[in-house]
């Protein structure tokens, strides 16, 4: 019988250590942030809103994206964050696009969160492409900023009908 009072004592202490660990208080709010500040970007991306979209990245954001070619040869690049935005904005209004987010995964801990989030590309009404978009944020002070943002982009295995 003490043996079992023991490992009951132990495993309740386990469990109640686990649930304080660096993530514990917080973990909720953090995720629910981080995800309205990937929200806000494509709310000043669909707008074409530099003002909006510069205020959800740090001063110094790395842009990044890999996909292959027709050939099937890895392609990598990196952006320039501002040619990204003069990009967007400089986008004529008879041309529509959406990029539309179907899913996301987010973890968190501290001041550091990633945020693997789906989409789908669509230009013009017309299915362009897909991928992933990987999101690095850091928490500055209690603001998420997002501070590197790779993509991957393709036609197959999308989902799309």
């Amino acid at each position: 019988m003490k043996k079992i009072l023991t490992l009951s004592l132990s495993v309740l202490a386990f469990a109640q250590l686990s649930a304080q660990g660096p993530n514990a208080d917080g973990y909720e709010q953090d995720k629910a942030a981080v995800k309205k500040v990937i929200e806000t970007f494509f709310d000043g991306f669909h707008k074409q809103d530099s003002t909006i979209i510069n205020g959800t990245v740090a001063d110094h954001v790395v842009l990044q994206t890999t996909g292959r070619d027709k050939e099937g040869k890895t392609r990598f690049r990196n952006e320039e964050f501002q040619k990204f935005i003069q990009s967007i904005t400089s986008i004529p209004d008879s041309v529509k696009f959406q990029e539309k987010l179907t899913s996301f995964s987010i973890q968190v801990d501290r001041t550091m969160a990633n945020a693997w989030v789906g989409y789908e590309f669509w230009l013009n009404d017309e299915f362009s492409h897909c991928g992933i978009n990987s999101f690095q944020l850091v928490n500055f002070d209690g603001d998420w900023k997002i501070i590197y943002l790779i993509d991957t982009r393709g036609r197959a295995d999308c989902g799309v009908k």
